[in-house]
């Protein structure tokens, strides 16, 4: 990654709802933004016990924005209901207006494809919805039709409400679904539905045909999304998705018997039949680093043999795995990760012999003689210590 951490300011601090606040960061150098790809996400660097943590949030705003990068965050809770310490609380509690903060380019490949014709569906749990409101306002005159749906608990956590009713209209139709409305919420019509999501649903207000998806939200709320596109007929190759947490894979996630929902949307009374979604509230409380899991095209590099060491297995890298952490799971082992995009450095090991190649630059690059297996790839045979 070309540049390193750059100083920006806090211009602007929004609160979106009871939970949700947004930052306008602008650089302290006075030099250009960055350009960034609808649903990509910035690195902040922010203070903790003994060295610096790394958490990552998706712009939330337009890309063709000049004056400024948003992010918009979540206040997450820690053990017992307690600030997490980091994070998101170190944003809400500690950082306002014109307090500095470092920042690292935006990265991703979770991002809307802007030379496809094909219709849009974007799809979001909570604060999830914050890289699908900046592919709204890229897609805000495509001519591409788009259903946004967004769902969360209530109005009181609603956030960005306002910006993306905006931006509906024309090709662009809106659904908002709360799983728990008040009694506020509906006697002002603030949501479209209540219920749980279920097949039927999704037939009723997304029509089957060539379209592409965007997810974000809570794992559970992920995986059970994947499912019911699939089932509906949508390939895995037009669903791309990212959620909050430690990376995982959806057709495992999504393969568990699933949690048997109170009500479902296709079910409920004709005057709130619309989508809403699966979730469980424990999910918020893991680290909110957001994860891209978007559909990678396979690297292209030279065939070689990877050998792991300690585990004395070996594999062919023939081109199909994305990474050579992905080769050492289909080769039935488990190594350390958390991001899979090169920040963590979770994923690092030794290199006892050969050359590999990065994919993805690391943002902090490893020391001689190891490697992040998660963003790289051989350069014909080497030896892990794995």
């Amino acid at each position: 990654m070309a540049g390193g951490f750059r100083t920006f300011r806090v211009a602007d601090k929004r609160r979106e709802s009871d939970i949700i606040t947004s930052f306008h960061l602008v650089p302290v150098d006075g030099k250009a933004l960055w350009p960034v790809k609808p649903g990509q996400y910035l690195t902040l660097k922010m203070p903790g016990e003994g060295a610096p943590v790394l958490k990552t949030y998706s712009v939330s705003n337009a890309v063709s924005e000049t004056g400024h990068h948003r992010i918009t965050v979540k206040r997450e809770a820690g053990q017992n209901g307690a600030p997490d310490g980091v994070g998101s609380c170190w944003l809400h509690d500690r950082i306002d207006i014109a307090d500095e903060i470092e920042i690292a380019a935006p990265r991703g490949s979770f991002v809307l494809d802007e030379d496809s014709r094909r219709p849009v569906l974007l799809l979001s749990g909570g604060v999830g919805l914050t890289p699908l409101v900046s592919m709204l306002h890229s897609l805000k005159g495509s001519g591409r039709d788009v259903y946004f749906i967004h769902a969360c608990e209530n109005g009181a956590v609603h956030a960005l409400r306002d910006e993306v009713e905006a931006l509906a209209g024309g090709n662009i139709r809106t659904l908002f679904v709360y799983r728990t409305p008040t009694e506020e919420d509906r006697s002002a019509a603030r949501n479209h539905a209540e219920g749980m999501i279920d097949k039927a649903f999704l037939q009723d207000h997304v029509p089957i045909g060539d379209y592409e998806a965007y997810m974000c939200g809570p794992a559970p709320f992920m995986a059970a999304m994947y499912q019911l596109l699939q089932e509906l007929g949508l390939p895995k190759d037009r669903i791309a998705y990212e959620f909050f947490g430690k990376a995982m894979s959806l057709d495992q996630t999504s393969a568990a018997p699933p949690n048997k929902p109170s009500q479902a949307a296709s079910k409920a009374a004709a005057s709130v039949r619309s989508l809403t979604f699966l979730t469980n509230p424990d999910a918020w409380a893991s680290d909110e680093t957001a994860v891209e899991l978007a559909p990678k095209a396979a690297p292209v590099a030279a065939v070689g043999d990877v050998t792991f060491r300690k585990s004395g297995k070996a594999a062919a890298w023939d081109g199909r795995a994305a990474s050579l952490l992905e080769l050492a799971e289909n080769a039935g082992l488990n190594p350390e990760f958390s991001c899979r995009a090169g920040i963590c450095n979770s994923c690092k090991c030794a290199l006892v012999s050969g050359e590999v190649e990065y994919f993805e630059d690391p943002l902090n690059p490893p020391a001689p003689g190891e490697v992040l297996i998660c963003c790289a790839r051989p350069k014909g045979a080497v030896v892990l210590d794995i």
